[in-house]
């Protein structure tokens, strides 16, 4: 390998005259090596790989992905592709992508700033930050992602919506202090309708009860001071990049489930800084880099309440052609004769009833919930018999249509056909016979002055 100050040496002898063999003896060289540089092939400083480039053969794969899509984090790449035989360290594969440029250069995000932020000091157990984000569903719609971060060790979990009300939230808030095994003291939001009253710092009075029933403090953040909740905004930064983008679910329930391993294999994983763990002995800071689970394994929580908050969930949902609505990936049944009509269904957090209502508000029947995702058909005895007996008494023993004979126009469709080409006026006839005699003439006329001339 040829220094650069080598090789601005050898193209200056080259330039002198000299010839490919004196300037590899003059600088000690094989004459090989000088005509490369000489020739371009090779580059100074940089010297030729004595092994293929590991990542050659992912090459169209990763190109594949960045043209899906040209924003997605290398850490999640780095999990593909070692899924598929890479063998190098996460180090060597970043740094791999970035000198081969597989990237496609974003002009729209790259004059993108980051803003000026500092740390703030969080004691454990004092403070749980929530956030939601939005995303456009494999399986319709828009899904709905709660995340609850713990601000002390960064930890955090959860949950999918289907709704956006105040309802869902308390239930989406509930899945998530469970998944932690705790509440925090105090909640920070931003200023969500459903929490915050528009353009105040007080709590909406409908959700008071709510932190109460909890033993929680609301606490909102200052008007567009989103790094306040710089802990749950990250949070949601990194699920976004490392499981949304990636997820492979196609319905809410697996979609879920995807998201609960990717919180306790991923993102409890990750490393925190040795200044957030004390030695138990010496009460000074820690030496290693402790993960996030263990950070908060020591966070004090309080307790929760052994039901949820007593919300009430309401959906709105069509009856199918087989008497039934569905909920939350099962079918509960309705009486026959209702295809088409839109029914309330309703579920008090912390009971196992679903209550379905007719369109005029009337309650029709209480279902016993089945667990969310499991494809059942739940229905009652008397739905059974009467939706049987509605099927038994459409059959009839008539010989069914004939669809392959032969129906031409009967006499009232010819009197109509008749009466529309009256309207069209008097048939235009066309004499084949002029047209002959006209061609034969134009011939033999032709034919004539050809002779002439």
């Amino acid at each position: 390998m040829l220094s650069r100050g080598e090789d601005v040496e050898a193209h200056a002898l080259k330039e002198r005259g000299w010839s490919v063999l004196a300037i590899a003896r003059h600088l000690g060289r094989d004459p090989k090596t000088i005509r490369g540089y000489l020739s371009g092939e090779r580059t100074p400083g940089e010297r030729r790989r004595a092994t293929p480039d590991p990542i050659e053969a992912y090459k169209p794969y990763l190109l594949a992905r960045f043209a899906d899509n040209p924003h997605i984090w290398a850490t999640a790449l780095y999990d593909e592709v070692k899924a598929l035989g890479y063998s190098e360290s996460y180090v060597s594969f970043a740094r791999q992508v970035r000198l081969a440029e597989l990237r496609p250069h974003c002009e729209a995000c790259s004059s993108v700033k980051g803003r000026d932020y500092i740390e703030i000091p969080h004691p454990p157990g004092e403070e749980m930050q929530w956030d939601w984000f939005h995303r456009r569903a494999p399986w319709g719609g828009m899904a709905n992602v709660l995340l609850g971060s713990l601000s002390c060790s960064g930890r955090m979990r959860g949950a999918i919506a289907e709704r956006l009300d105040q309802p869902h939230l308390i239930e989406a808030m509930d899945l998530v202090l469970r998944r932690h095994g705790g509440s925090a003291r105090i909640w920070r939001t931003d200023r969500l309708a459903t929490v915050i009253v528009p353009g105040t710092k007080d709590v909406q009075a409908s959700f008071a009860p709510v932190a109460k029933y909890y033993g929680a403090i609301v606490e909102p953040c200052p008007p567009r001071r989103g790094n306040r909740k710089g802990v749950v905004e990250a949070g949601v930064r990194y699920a976004c990049g490392r499981w949304w983008r990636t997820m492979t679910a196609t319905n809410p329930t697996d979609a879920q489930s995807s998201l609960d391993r990717f919180c306790v294999q991923i993102t409890d994983a990750r490393l925190r800084s040795p200044g957030r763990l004390l030695d138990p002995v010496s009460g000074e800071d820690a030496a290693r880099w402790p993960t996030v689970a263990e950070l908060a394994s020591a966070e004090p929580l309080m307790d929760l309440p052994v039901l949820p908050f007593p919300a009430t969930i309401e959906l709105v949902a069509p009856v199918s052609n087989n008497a039934t609505v569905a909920f939350r990936g099962n079918r509960y049944s309705v009486p026959p004769g209702m295809v088409g009509a839109q029914m309330t269904l309703r579920q008090r957090l912390g009971t196992h009833a679903l209550e379905v209502f007719s369109p005029s508000g009337v309650l029709l029947v209480t279902h016993k919930l089945r667990q969310a995702g499991q494809g059942a058909i739940v229905r009652t005895a008397e739905h059974h018999d009467a939706l049987e007996k509605a099927v038994l008494s459409s059959f009839t023993t008539a010989s069914p249509c004939e669809r392959k004979g032969n129906f031409p126009p009967g006499t009232s469709a010819r009197a109509e056909a008749a009466r529309l080409l009256r309207d069209l006026g008097p048939e235009v006839k066309v004499d084949l016979d002029a047209y002959a005699a006209l061609a034969r003439s134009h011939t033999s006329n032709s034919g004539e002055e050809l002779i002439n001339e």
